[in-house]
């Protein structure tokens, strides 16, 4: 380690600080497993449900995440490896493998949509838009069943290139999920030109929801606002009956949450891909 004089004082550098150190040595240790794992084919989709709030029994769609899997197997989610990858090229890799595990489910399973998720970073990827061009070809109805997710936070980032890439691909028939609304940071001005198809408020707004008087206030005006802008709305984190009593009784639209399903890699619409496995 270099030590350098600064003004009478001695500076170490940016590893003197053995916390930051032990977060730099963790994020190399999860990059090098993620990477290994794409190279190894270690990589699903968890699927959870999202049901309509009128009839709960129905579900509107799956969302796709990402999964890594460890050399013995054990599940890895997405929370544990996406903040060290989500800035750099393996970002995309894992895009690209969530879009293609997404079209690959659409193509085997034609009575279900699925959303997967995608940062504003891919759009532009080579890749990515080779992964999806051939994941359309597979049917003409994969399109119209296929959800693409963008955080909010993502967004923000590069407003008028996630505009024009959602105007060309709305035009295939895919719709647009912004994920974590109410999160981050998106101005109006950008709001009102993105023309996303459906809105997922973020779970912060909804946990206790039925007793917090403040999450009510903020959740009915995200409703509010995705109606003035014709946007179908998904409550995200839905965890008690309570929580879902009131959403319904506020209008959401969709429910998704461990109340109706924790995400798991082999949902009920792959049952019969089992029996004849």
């Amino acid at each position: 380690m270099a030590i350098r004089q600064t003004g009478g004082a001695v500076d170490a550098g940016p590893l003197s600080d053995p916390l930051s150190f032990a977060i730099s040595e963790q994020d190399r240790q999860t990059i090098a497993m993620v990477e290994q794992a794409l190279r190894d084919g270690r990589v699903r989709l968890a699927f959870q449900p999202v049901v309509l709030a009128a009839d709960p029994q129905r579900i509107a769609f799956h969302e796709g995440l990402i999964r890594v899997l460890d050399p013995g197997g054990r599940v890895i989610p997405a929370r544990d490896f996406m903040g060290a990858v989500e800035g750099r090229d393996l970002g995309r890799q894992i895009d690209c493998a969530a879009l293609d595990l997404g079209l690959r489910t659409l193509a085997r399973h034609t009575d279900i949509r699925l959303s997967v998720n995608m940062s504003a970073r891919s759009i532009g990827y080579p890749r990515w838009m080779r992964v999806l061009k051939r994941g359309l070809q597979h049917s003409p109805t994969i399109g119209e069943r296929l959800i693409l997710e963008i955080t909010e936070s993502s967004a923000i980032l590069v407003p008028e290139i996630v505009t024009a890439f959602m105007d060309d691909l709305q035009r295939e028939g895919i719709a647009f999920a912004l994920d974590d609304f109410g999160a981050g940071y998106t101005a109006f001005r950008h709001f009102k030109e993105f023309f996303f198809d459906v809105l997922k408020i973020d779970g912060q707004f909804i946990r206790n929801i039925h007793a917090d008087r403040d999450n009510q206030a903020l959740t009915r005006a995200l409703i509010s606002i995705a109606r003035q802008f014709e946007m179908f709305t998904v409550a995200e984190a839905v965890e008690t009956l309570e929580e879902a009593r009131f959403l319904q009784s506020v209008g959401i639209d969709c429910m998704q949450g461990y109340l109706f399903g924790a995400p798991t890699l082999k949902p009920v619409f792959m049952a019969a891909d089992r029996k004849h496995a």
